[in-house]
């Protein structure tokens, strides 16, 4: 099977696993490493977050400042690196409809499987800060519809997020959701709902398949699985937990390391060499490497 026809199938079977009410659980990687644990730990599929991106590619807040061929750069190492459907965070689209095009045709032969765009101005802001403001929802309407007509594949799912909530309340983002699910958009995001009522309110509201995007600290309640599935939400993206946790687990163990100088009493925190490298397939290289006579990994 060829990679371009492998895709093609993990395409299809994200559109056909994304129904409402699935509820399936999709955490985001900021690198092909964190993607390879995703899947190691067994999930489905993941995200390429642009906010874990820009924090550990850049080492800067998700302020819009990582490119396209850097993001499509990401996603072409998370394709290569895991066999599970992968949605990437195409941010606004690097532009106007036109540059929607060419981020929607770069993205998809880079083996995404879905793409999210989102109605914020540029440059974007996580959707938890403050200070947030949004295009038009006409101009948003083209996007989307931009994006449904370049995709090659008919299976790739564009998902249309809009940060309007915090700018026009909650009806104003529901009747965005309206308009771009009429654009064409496969399912619908709508960013930092800001309690349990909004939450049920939102696939209520606007039949359909929607994502729910739960952030440690942020403005969203983190409800469980069950509940949210019950709500008719298909997606329940956990877009920055890998990147939270590995903060915590680098800066407590490095922290340890500086005030006692040594790693005694946190070895079993920390992830062994022979488990690193399976972690990141070293097997399959030393396979390549007995085949074709080059020193093993």
């Amino acid at each position: 099977m060829t990679r371009l026809t492998a895709n093609s199938a993990l395409t299809k079977r994200l559109r056909d696993t994304l129904v409402p009410g699935a509820g399936k659980l999709m955490p985001g990687a900021a690198n092909a490493l964190a993607a390879r644990v995703i899947e190691c730990a067994s999930f489905e599929m993941l995200m390429v977050s642009g906010a874990a991106i820009a924090n550990t590619y850049l080492g800067a807040p998700d302020l819009g400042l990582v490119s396209l061929a850097e993001l499509a750069g990401h996603t072409a190492a998370i394709r290569d690196a895991v066999d599970i459907p992968i949605l990437v965070d195409a941010d606004t689209g690097f532009g106007n409809p036109i540059s929607v095009v060419h981020t929607v045709r770069v993205l998809e032969r880079a083996g995404a499987n879905a793409i999210m765009l989102e109605d914020q101005t540029f440059p974007k802001r996580c959707g938890h800060f403050e200070g947030k403001s949004v295009i038009s929802k006409s101009e948003m309407v083209q996007k989307i519809k931009a994006a449904a007509d370049t995709r090659e594949d008919d299976n790739l799912m564009i998902l249309a997020r809009t940060d309007a909530r915090a700018v026009e309340g909650l009806q104003g983002a529901l009747d965005r959701a309206r308009a771009y699910q009429e654009a064409g958009a496969d399912f619908l995001f709508i960013e930092a709902p800001i309690d349990a009522v909004e939450l049920a309110a939102i696939p209520r509201e606007v039949p359909g398949i929607h994502v729910c995007n739960l952030v440690v600290g942020g403005k969203t309640p983190l409800l469980p699985r069950a509940d949210l599935a019950g709500m008719g939400y298909a997606v329940i993206l956990y877009a920055n937990l890998a990147l939270q946790a590995s903060l915590s687990a680098m800066e407590s163990a490095l922290r340890h390391l500086h005030e006692n100088g040594s790693v005694a009493g946190i070895e079993n925190r920390l992830m062994m060499f022979d488990a690193r490298q399976a972690m990141v397939d070293a097997e399959h290289y030393n396979a390549l490497a007995r085949r074709y006579g080059a020193d093993e990994a």
